[in-house]
């Protein structure tokens, strides 16, 4: 059985290696990230399996772990894993390889929790969706009662990547990534937020409504991922509220873009279905505020995002940076 230990903890330690440079260089994202996905997915190809730790799904059905493979592997943007090891890089460059350890975890776990909400959200009982990261949904490939299940054993398993029983991770820095990644998805966070969005079919809602809607939905997740990498070291009150604003900010910015890309991109482009929202009748800031003026909000929300981190007193905020301005001018 696997012991989940990350094989590249290295890879981590960048930015630290580069920290005595005599003069600061343009900062590669592409190059950032691709390291950091790789490691990222093979994590996940090795972990999502029916030898996952302590044995959750020995002697699963194949077609589960199936299932639960093609919904989480080989796709999607990975924006979350790369706000978690972000966020840690900028709290604590050069500590420990158990802190790494904790970050890849958590970066993992909420990647689960993405994978396994977009499962449930396509089902027919809701969005009713046919294509999700340029493939057909899970429901689709697999059945609705497969793609459930898969959901739920996505989420379980996020929470058991964050209570390893080696010893990599300190018991206090487990409690505080669950009870965190519990928060962000649950009836307060993104759960709550999909429960008001079915609600709210065809009705008219204000911004202050659609913002609530949406924080909860999107940005809870996403303001979550940037704490988490924080918390998987020790950031100083100053910039675990900065980084805390900054998430918030990230995580309605992205939803305010992703509106704009149902009515600006094609299917093709999204991996998804485009206009389904509109189709849907689903209040958008597109279909509240104009499209003019959901970009210039876009903008609005960027600017807060990397005013907060002007103000966390941390050196290397590059990547979060780079990252947010990738959020925001995908719409362009």
């Amino acid at each position: 059985m696997s012991t989940m230990t990350p094989t590249a903890d290295n890879t981590l330690d960048a930015p630290a290696r580069n920290a005595g440079a005599a003069a600061p260089t343009a900062f590669d994202l592409d190059a950032w990230s691709s390291i950091r996905l790789h490691q990222v997915e093979q994590a996940l190809s090795r972990w999502v399996t029916a030898d996952v730790p302590q044995g959750l799904s020995h002697g699963a059905p194949a077609q589960l772990v199936e299932a639960m493979r093609y919904a989480v592997l080989d796709g999607g943007k990975r924006l979350r894993p790369l706000l978690v090891l972000a966020a840690h890089e900028a709290v604590c460059l050069g500590d420990g390889a158990a802190t790494h350890e904790a970050a890849l975890r958590a970066a993992c776990a909420v990647e689960l929790i993405h994978a396994y909400s977009l499962v449930h959200d396509d089902m027919p009982c809701m969005d009713n969706d046919v294509l999700r990261r340029g493939k057909p949904t899970v429901h689709v490939q697999f059945g609705e009662a497969s793609a459930l299940l898969a959901g739920d054993a996505l989420q379980a398993l996020a929470f058991e990547f964050l209570t390893p029983q080696d010893g990599s991770v300190l018991p206090a820095t487990q409690a505080r990534l669950c009870a965190l990644l519990a928060r962000a998805a649950g009836s307060a966070g993104m759960a709550g937020g999909q429960a008001i969005d079915l609600a709210s079919v065809g009705l008219p809602l204000t911004e202050s409504q659609l913002r609530q809607m949406h924080e909860l939905k999107t940005g809870a997740l996403l303001q979550a991922s940037v704490v988490m990498g924080a918390q998987c070291a020790t950031p100083s009150a100053q910039a675990l509220q900065a980084l805390q604003s900054y998430g918030a900010a990230m995580g309605l910015a992205f939803q305010v873009v992703d509106d704009i890309l149902d009515v600006t991109a094609d299917s093709t482009t999204l991996g998804k279905t485009a206009g389904k929202d509109a189709d849907n009748n689903k209040p958008t800031y597109v279909s509240l505020m104009g499209l003019q003026a959901s970009q210039a909000y876009a903008q609005q929300l960027l600017g807060q995002a990397l005013h907060a981190l002007d103000t966390s007193g941390l050196a290397h905020t590059e990547a979060l940076r780079a990252l947010a301005n990738m959020v925001v001018n995908r719409a362009h």
